[in-house]
């Protein structure tokens, strides 16, 4: 097996923005932003969605809409009715 392949793995923060939840777990993904946590240093990753926020695992139906996409399509259905 060659050697020095393998990406490295290092403690990571996944941080769910809409849920307010913290995953700490070993990963490749870095982050230029960091965090002590019980003296060891993470890095932090924001996420939009997680487990902790998706409607699949919460059983809620949560809307996010950033850029105006449902009031847009809800617009166009309505002319369409007409």
């Amino acid at each position: 097996m060659k050697k020095d392949i393998h990406p490295v793995m290092h403690p990571v923060i996944f941080r769910d923005a809409s849920a307010g939840k913290d995953f700490i777990a070993l990963s490749t993904a870095t982050s230029e932003e960091v965090e002590k946590v019980k003296g060891v240093e993470y890095q932090v990753v924001q996420l939009d969605v997680s487990s902790a926020s998706h409607p699949f695992f919460t059983g809620k139906q949560k809307l996010v809409d950033t850029s105006g996409r449902v009031e847009r399509f809800k617009r166009q259905q309505a002319q369409a009715e007409k």
